[in-house]
C-alpha cells in the first residue's frame, strides 16, 4: 500500500512539473502573439493529500479491528453450539464436535427458516437436522449428499422448547460457519496486500 502511495505521489509531482513547463511555454507563446486572454490559475493538490485519511491508512487495521470485535461474540456462539450439540444428541451421529463444521452447509427439514415462514412447523413433516457435504460421484464430479444429524419425530408432537433449540442449533452453526468463511477471506486479502513476489 505504501509503495502504491509513493508511486502516486511521484506521478503527481511529475504531472505538476509538466503542467508548470506547459504553462510557461503557453505564457511565452501568448506574449509573442500579443494575445490578451488570461487563464485562471489552478492549484494542483497531490493525490495522496486529497485522499481522506481513512483511505491512506493500512487496510489490515480494519481487518484486525473486525476480528477483535467478533472474538467475544464468536466464543459465546461456539459455547452455545457445543451445549446444543450435546443436548440435542447430535453427537450420536457426529461424535467429534470439531468435525461438525466440516460440512458445507446445514439445514432443517420440517420447520421453516425463511423470513416468511420462520419457525413454522410444516404439517405432516418430520423434523430433522440435515448436514450437507459434497462427495465425488463415479465420474469424479462433486455431488451434494445429505446426512441426517438428528431426527426429532413429527412436527406436531414437538415441544416448543425443543423446537426453539433445534432452530437455534442450526442458526448458530451457520453463524460459526460464516466466521470461518470470514477468516478464509481475511487470509486471502492479506495475501493480496502482502504478496511474496506475485500472486500467480
Amino acid at each position: 500500500m505504501s509503495s502504491s502511495l509513493e508511486k502516486l505521489k511521484a506521478l503527481a509531482s511529475k504531472l505538476e512539473d509538466k503542467l508548470e513547463q506547459k504553462t510557461q511555454a503557453d505564457s511565452s507563446e501568448s506574449k509573442a502573439s500579443m494575445a490578451v486572454k488570461k487563464e485562471p490559475e489552478t492549484t494542483l493538490v497531490p493525490v495522496a493529500e486529497s485522499m481522506p485519511q481513512a483511505l491512506t491508512s493500512a487496510p489490515t487495521s480494519i481487518l484486525q479491528r473486525m476480528e477483535n470485535s467478533y472474538d467475544g461474540v464468536r466464543e459465546e456462539n461456539m459455547n452455545r453450539v457445543k451445549q446444543l450439540f450435546y443436548k440435542l444428541k447430535i453427537f450420536e451421529k457426529s461424535p467429534d464436535f470439531e468435525n461438525v463444521f466440516v460440512y458445507k452447509a446445514m439445514n432443517l427439514s420440517g420447520i421453516g427458516l425463511k423470513e416468511d415462514d420462520f419457525g413454522e412447523v410444516r404439517e405432516g413433516k418430520y423434523i430433522q437436522v440435515i448436514a450437507i457435504t459434497y462427495e465425488p460421484d463415479k465420474n469424479g464430479r462433486k455431488k451434494a449428499k445429505n446426512i441426517s444429524l438428528g431426527y426429532f419425530g413429527k412436527g406436531e408432537t414437538l415441544e416448543s422448547t425443543i423446537k426453539s433449540e433445534i432452530i437455534e442449533f442450526v442458526l448458530r452453526w451457520r453463524y460459526e460457519k460464516a466466521f470461518q468463511n470470514l477468516e478464509h477471506y481475511k487470509d486471502l486479502i492479506l495475501k493480496v496486500e502482502k504478496p511474496a513476489t506475485t500472486l500467480f
